[in-house]
């Protein structure tokens, strides 16, 4: 009998969690459809490249990422990140077809609120360090990946337009823009490790 009880505690413990976290959840949901129905959307441009050479030297600034996927389909990501003491959530629409393209929206969140909804995200968390590299007027971001997805190291440049001219780092190797297996959320489906 007294197992029981205490079995039926944690039940009741574990339930208590889930439905606070489904809280979190919709509660940004809600004020997700608030935003983009109030406010315009914004395009993320960027393009990512492997990264084949050596670039510490040169960055100004590195930190440490955890992010994981509530939603990880093609057509619309929805993201949760912890980067250092700050959360976000995010939601990326669909790429264009080059993969350079695509709408963006982003809210900050507490880290608490982070890590309770990392506990419903996909199964790999993308583990990283970020390195930002000044290079011919715009900030490379160089993501030396960790855990699963060990051995990758890929970086990223905003740009104002698809087709703004930029200088390349010489340690920019192969362009990946458009192959959804370099994209964040399909390595937190299929890692690195496992290809």
């Amino acid at each position: 009998m007294y197992v029981l009880i205490i079995s039926d505690a944690k039940v009741h413990k574990n339930h208590k969690k889930r439905k606070n976290t489904k809280k979190i959840y919709d509660s940004l949901f809600y004020h997700l459809k608030m935003y983009l129905y109030f406010h315009n959307m914004s395009f993320e441009i960027e393009r990512k490249f492997l990264v084949c050479g050596e670039f510490r030297n040169e960055a100004t600034e590195s930190s440490e990422i955890v992010q994981g996927y509530l939603s990880s389909s093609p057509g619309s990501t929805v993201r949760v990140r912890i980067r250092g003491e700050k959360g976000y959530i995010t939601v990326k629409g669909k790429s264009d077809k080059t993969g350079i393209e695509r709408f963006e929206w982003e809210k900050e969140i507490t880290v608490d609120d982070a890590k309770e909804l990392m506990k419903l995200c996909e199964p790999f968390p993308v583990e990283k360090t970020r390195y930002l590299v000044p290079y011919g007027g715009h900030t490379v971001e160089v993501d030396v990946f960790h855990g699963a997805n060990s051995g990758l190291v890929m970086a990223e440049i905003e740009l104002g337009s698809a087709d703004e001219a930029f200088d390349k780092p010489p340690w920019l190797g192969e362009e990946v823009s458009g192959d959804p297996r370099y994209y964040n959320s399909a390595l937190s489906v299929k890692p690195f490790s496992r290809w």
